[in-house]
């Protein structure tokens, strides 16, 4: 009858019984200092469970492949060595290793070195050259790397193709080599993409905590993409001076931080007790598919906490209007009303008057 107003003793709407199942798939929790303890007792645990064995690049040996050059001379044999040449260069001169996997040589005809190390092949050379040469000395290098690459995309500030050589490639190289992540960047993960397979690697969890777990020894064909930060979001509503989302940054965000962005709560008509932070949950089977966190903040320990909660992406704030808000609210909307009533009751006593 009224805006706002309940009646009791009505049977609930199929509206009613929708709510109230919505309600029963959603994980309701106070946030106090028991809360905080098990939520970073929680993080900490899934990233235990997550981390890869340090990158071990001892022993890295490059494997040679189709595409790449060698230099190859022999000591104090200049008729098997080719001149340097003022107007070529060594990868124009060099032995390009064929389609088929092999390279030609003079008295080695048809080597296989696709697949083989530096090292393996200067002992296959060295064995083939010592049927006419007595104790080959053999310089053999690579001068070109163009058989295997590794690829950088997304917000990178000089995305692109880079060479992997007989230096060891990480991941974190390949973003250095690719100028560092721009502005744009999502700076808390990277999708890292090998043989079809992708992985998320917890870029923060490396630059902030040191998990050298997170780098990789890169191979042939894989990709790393970088992500905007444009899901790095939440959404504060309601009761808020300056109601809009916030970007979490590379150093995270806060439910106080949040508030305060926003310009804080309205003094006069927000409800201190219904502040919410709602976070949708990953797919299970116990039919939860929101948690619902619930900030008391009527007192400086409650500021404390709401500093120690870290928001998550795409979580949403909402701030209630406190019960006598609403009422003045309620009041707000009839008065004009009732202001409207008496000026019709004057002016029809006014008329019966005269």
């Amino acid at each position: 009858m009224i805006p706002g107003s309940h009646m009791e003793g009505i049977d609930a709407d199929p509206e009613t019984s929708t709510l109230e199942q919505d309600l029963s798939s959603v994980h309701i929790s106070v946030i106090d200092s028991s809360l905080i303890a098990r939520l970073k007792t929680s993080q900490q645990a899934s990233a235990q469970t997550k981390k890869h064995t340090p990158v071990n690049i001892d022993g890295y040996d490059y494997v040679l492949g189709i595409g790449d050059v060698l230099s190859i001379g022999v000591w104090d044999h200049p008729e098997l060595t080719i001149p340097a040449a003022v107007q070529r260069t060594a990868e124009f001169d060099g032995f390009r290793i064929q389609a088929d996997g092999t390279i030609t040589y003079a008295y080695a005809a048809n080597i296989p070195a696709a697949g083989k190390t530096i090292r393996q092949l200067h002992q296959v050379l060295v064995a083939k050259l010592s049927q006419v040469i007595e104790k080959p000395q053999l310089d053999l290098k690579v001068v070109s790397f163009r058989s295997q690459k590794t690829y950088v995309t997304g917000e990178v500030k000089k995305p692109g193709v880079f060479a992997i050589t007989e230096i060891p490639l990480t991941l974190i190289d390949a973003l250095n080599l690719a100028g560092g992540l721009s502005e744009r960047a999502d700076w808390r993960t990277v999708n890292f993409t090998r043989e079809n397979k992708t992985e998320i690697i917890r870029l923060d969890d490396f630059y902030t905590k040191g998990d050298i777990s997170q780098n990789r020894l890169l191979k042939h064909g894989d990709i790393i993409h970088v992500n905007r930060s444009d899901n790095q979001k939440v959404f504060v509503l309601g009761d808020v001076k300056k109601a809009g989302s916030i970007e979490i940054n590379r150093y995270g965000l806060s439910l106080a931080e949040a508030l305060s962005d926003v310009g804080g709560l309205n003094d006069a008509t927000a409800d201190a007790n219904g502040i919410f932070v709602l976070r949708k949950r990953p797919a299970n089977d116990e039919g939860i598919i929101a948690d619902v966190y619930q900030l008391h903040a009527q007192n400086v320990v409650a500021l404390v906490l709401a500093d120690q909660f870290k928001l998550q992406p795409r979580d949403i704030i909402y701030v209630t209007t406190a019960p006598i808000a609403r009422w003045n609210r309620l009041i707000s909307q009839l008065v004009p009303t009732v202001q409207a009533l008496d000026s019709i009751s004057t002016i029809k006593t006014q008329g019966a008057f005269f």
